[in-house]
């Protein structure tokens, strides 16, 4: 392309190198060789300042870069970034159907191993083991001392939990009481139950704060409580059969020369031994174990690591600290773990309290035959299964943990009542049983996500789940006291003392959305920093 030239405005250039004279050119008079390019635009001062890298453009604020899950405290990560949300949900739902039905069963067997004293009591325990005296009250003594180890050697089981794996640690255990509970077939006296309802509590007291502990560390916050009602449904499959199985298992009365009560425990023992070599075949380690290993093949360490990645971006607590004594006890400081404890034994209170007494209420209180008895009690488990379901999936999707807790406890309350006051009416006292099983056997999976939700860190959390157990130990004991044979056939005491627990929930759960509505609030204006995270918000 050619440049027009103007004739008017010719450059002329001296080069007589003896002269001073030095021609002016328009395109120096606008252009000046003295004055360099620099002093219009200064090096020292660099195109970022007009343009600088950390201020999005315009078309960067009008058509913004959206990923799949937003970043939490970490902001965005790269490993997460990696996947697309069809296979992060493909990644999470072979982690639930890996851990959640295997550890559910475990549980089952669990439940099952410390609530059968129950149906064998109606089945000729009591008769043949001369249960029926009070003084002091054998039934009663029998279902207290379990509870008695099981607090005493709970708070080191989540260390254990850790030191030996999962695993190992739980599958063991679980081996070793089922051999206890055969034993239990071949007492000849109620003493030896005691002592063996002692080991038995022992060695339960390692599995349950160690499944909630490794369950709470493979979800985020709010994933958890539809696996925490799922799980703790299949283990309440114990309650709701366990009847229907003892009643089927009575029919060996004779067999061998052993009473049919002998062989609930007997064939029961077996189950769980059988249940505990599947758990030491398929149950798998904590996501942030580097010694990560497993008979049957499961996460590669790349989908480990997006498992860690998403913890971490929830609440930054995925990697574990180095142990200390100082750190693990730490948490007792903090009396909002001691709150959740409270609730817990609260909610177990009832809920053990029926395990072990509703056969009994529905065939001394309520006149039904011992079959019959046994069979009633599935009904109202099944009801408590669709409450559980119900309260885990509106706690997640809308972010609320305490309301569900108290809906619960409320729930309890209206059952209990029409349990004790519907005198003369046994369809009306039945029903209520449905009010408060489902209150109180919901809670607990509602109490476990309420305190899950609200902490962090490996240690405290490990620290947590024992105390929080232990608590539900604590109500075990009280439930298992309170329903005494000579109240019968209306146990208004016992209904009384359970009811007068689900208002200290009520109370409780009152106490701590102040608290944590409070909390948030100042957090949000920036005067506190909640749980050593500036993000973190309670869940109310």
């Amino acid at each position: 392309m050619a440049l027009r030239q103007d004739p008017e405005k010719q450059v002329t250039l001296d080069f007589n190198p003896g002269s001073d004279k030095q021609t002016s050119s328009h395109f120096d008079n606008k252009y000046p060789v003295d004055q360099p390019y620099d002093s219009k635009y200064p090096i020292d001062q660099p195109y970022d300042n007009k343009y600088p890298v950390d201020q999005p453009s315009d078309y960067d604020n009008k058509f913004p870069v959206k990923h799949h899950e937003e970043s939490g405290p970490g902001g965005y990560d790269p490993i997460i970034a990696q996947y697309s949300d069809a296979d992060i949900k493909r990644i999470v739902r072979r982690v639930d159907l890996r851990l959640i039905p295997l550890c559910g069963l475990m549980y089952c067997v669990s439940l099952l191993d410390r609530t059968n004293l129950s149906n064998a009591a109606i089945a000729g325990m009591t008769k043949e083991l001369n249960l029926r005296t009070t003084n002091p009250d054998r039934y009663s003594v029998i279902t207290l001392v379990f509870f008695i180890t099981y607090v005493i050697f709970q708070p080191p089981t989540t260390i254990l939990t850790r030191f030996f794996g999962p695993r190992i640690w739980l599958a063991t255990i679980t081996l070793a009481w089922g051999v206890v509970m055969i034993c239990f077939g071949f007492v000849k006296d109620w003493t030896a139950l005691v002592g063996l309802r002692c080991l038995l509590g022992v060695l339960e007291s390692g599995f349950f704060p160690g499944v909630v502990y490794l369950l709470s560390t493979w979800y985020k916050r709010y994933e958890v409580g539809k696996r925490y009602s799922i799980f703790y449904l299949i283990g309440s499959l114990a309650s709701a059969f366990g009847g229907i199985l003892a009643f089927g298992l009575m029919q060996m009365e004779g067999i061998s020369g052993y009473g049919g009560w002998r062989w609930i425990f007997i064939i029961e023992g077996c189950l769980t031994c059988l249940v505990a070599l599947l758990g030491y075949i398929f149950l798998v380690s904590f996501p942030d174990n580097k010694n990560f290993r497993s008979i049957i093949p499961f996460l590669s360490v790349e989908e480990r690591q997006l498992i860690c990645a998403r913890v971490n971006q929830d609440r930054s607590d995925a990697d574990l600290e180095e142990f200390t004594i100082k750190k693990w006890l730490g948490g007792a400081k903090d009396w909002k773990i001691w709150a959740y404890g409270l609730c817990f034994g609260c909610a177990t209170t009832v809920s053990y309290a029926l395990a072990y007494f509703l056969p009994i209420i529905l065939n001394q209180g309520l006149g039904y035959d011992t079959g019959t008895a046994q069979c009633l009690i599935a009904p109202p488990y099944a009801f408590a299964a669709i409450i559980m379901v119900l309260t885990g999936w509106f706690g997640d999707k809308y972010h609320q943990r305490g309301l569900c807790v108290a809906f619960n406890a409320i729930l309890c309350i209206i059952g209990l009542a029409v349990m004790g006051w519907a005198y003369g009416d046994t369809r009306a006292r039945y029903f209520g049983a449905f009010f408060a099983t489902a209150g109180a056997n919901a809670n607990v999976p509602s109490v476990l996500t309420y305190q899950a939700n609200n902490i962090r860190g490996q240690w405290k959390r490990a620290f947590c789940s024992a105390t929080l157990v232990g608590g539900g130990a604590l109500g075990g004991i009280v439930g298992s006291t309170v329903f005494r044979s000579k109240d019968s056939p209306t146990y208004v005491p016992g209904l009384s003392v359970a009811m007068g627990s689900q208002v200290v929930i009520l109370l409780t759960v009152i106490l701590l959305t102040v608290t944590f509505k409070s909390n948030n609030k100042k957090a949000d204006r920036g005067e506190k920093i909640l749980e050593d995270l500036p993000s973190f918000r309670y869940t109310v």
